[in-house]
């Protein structure tokens, strides 16, 4: 199951720097993760300082 990052994401990049496959990149607003990318491992989400993280 993939993550999404919802509107409470702060942009800290906290996130992307744990994704061992890249899929989270900095969007307009915040940073968005690939669906196709993301293997659902869960790392972005145990980093993220607002819990702005959750599975989709």
């Amino acid at each position: 199951m993939a993550y999404k990052i919802s509107d409470a994401c702060v942009s800290c990049g906290a996130c992307a720097a744990q994704c061992p496959v890249e899929a989270i990149k900095e969007g307009a607003a915040h940073y968005e993760i690939d669906a196709d990318k993301c293997v659902g491992c869960g790392a972005c989400a145990a980093q993220c300082p607002v819990e702005a993280i959750k599975e989709d």
